[in-house]
């Protein structure tokens, strides 16, 4: 949202061969939307959780000749309202572009649904189901359910796609900055390894005080021995319990080296950025255009944002060169597009991005994770790259 009603018009106002483009931003409630279509204009933008409204609005009536879809891939899902919606005008749709720098955040079986969008199944199939069929084959099940899909022969897929893909790396046409990956290991003490170790064992931390941290499966175990890595914990009642402040004290070097220069520091848990927020009294969450324009002034010296709310389109480049990853997402899509906010055109300094890492917790397991998938989307990448001829 964010993106749609700042971003793409203060783009177009940058570049003369597109001032003259009338842009309608249907954004806002109902009224607002409905004013901002009648408006005459050249380009209307809207949010993409808008896009089920918009087509169940004009129905068989789809207006757009054109459709440019930004960040395609948060169209991966086809069950997803906004790929469902999106798929009944895609017949009155003469041309559509997808833009993304992530097409398969979580392997090559998020493909599917971004490609039919823009050739009806021509090249994929028609669905999904005959997909996972002929171009993968189980893995990881537990019985009918499947867990894990595995590619067959990725190039296969890159060959059928190939001609209506295009991959231009920024590094390869653009003067980029230098990037610094940095892992930053963080040595949890033993009382609280101890813990640690029996929240895996047992599936229960006990507290004196009550509210026991509690792990109904699996998956909610590794999501708490997650937020035990970063030093708190959300107990049975929904209570923050303090762990550790490793990390924290990890932070506060990170920024003392920096000797002075902004520092963008990305949080999953809203525990962790109240808990940041207390430590460092510098500290600025992002929430609008206010902290944009001041972070990019250099007047924000420690700015804290949710990935998942500045991974897409926020230029902050001019703010600052240092990202911290206080703790790390699952999502490659996420964790590429929120460094893409610092390491893009414009920057003027080399990128340096620290990893918090808790030693021996699924911190590592999370991070090694990410560096698999990264494998698999720069096989993609390099499979459809553009070879232009100057």
């Amino acid at each position: 949202l964010r993106v749609a009603d700042s971003v793409w018009t203060a783009e177009a106002e940058k570049w003369d061969h597109l001032r003259h483009l009338k842009i309608s931003k249907v954004l806002g409630d109902r009224k607002k939307r409905l004013a901002a279509l009648e408006e005459k204009a050249d380009i209307y933008v809207i949010n993409r959780e808008n896009v089920p409204w918009l087509v169940d609005l004009y129905k068989r009536k789809w207006p757009f000749d054109m459709v440019v879809i930004d960040e395609l891939s948060s169209f991966k899902s086809s069950n997803a309202k906004r790929f469902r919606a999106l798929r009944k005008v895609r017949p009155l749709i003469r041309r559509i572009v997808g833009l993304t720098g992530t097409p398969a955040p979580n392997g090559l079986i998020d493909l599917w649904p971004q490609i039919y969008l823009l050739d009806q199944g021509e090249r994929l199939g028609k669905t999904i189901t005959s997909y996972r069929d002929r171009f993968f084959r189980p893995g990881k099940r537990n019985g009918h359910i499947v867990y894990e899909w595995i590619v067959r022969d990725p190039d296969e897929i890159y060959r059928r796609i190939d001609d209506i893909v295009i991959s231009m790396k920024a590094a390869d046409w653009l003067e980029m900055p230098e990037k610094i990956d940095r892992v930053v290991k963080v040595k949890l003490s033993e009382e609280v390894r101890q813990k640690y170790k029996q929240l895996e064992r047992d599936l229960i931390l006990r507290f004196t005080d009550g509210g026991d941290i509690v792990a109904a499966n699996g998956a909610v175990l590794i999501n708490k021995l997650l937020q035990l890595a970063q030093g708190a914990a959300y107990d049975e009642n929904d209570e923050v319990k303090f762990i550790h402040d490793a990390k924290l004290d990890a932070l506060e070097d990170v920024i003392e080296a920096s000797a002075g220069k902004p520092v963008l520091a990305f949080y999953i848990y809203q525990h962790d950025r109240d808990r940041i927020l207390e430590r460092f009294s510098q500290a600025r969450v992002l929430e609008g255009s206010d902290e944009i324009r001041d972070w990019n002034a250099g007047e924000i010296p420690l700015l804290l944002a949710h990935p998942a709310s500045a991974g897409h389109g926020l230029n902050l480049q001019a703010g600052g060169n240092i990202i911290v990853w206080f703790g790390l997402p699952h999502s490659l899509e996420l964790y590429e597009q929120a460094n893409g906010r610092l390491y893009r055109q414009g920057q003027r300094e080399k990128v340096i991005i620290h990893h918090l890492v808790a030693e021996k917790t699924f911190d590592e397991a999370v991070m090694e994770a990410l560096q698999r998938k990264a494998l698999t989307q720069q096989d993609l990448m390099e499979a459809v790259k553009a070879r232009v001829e100057v």
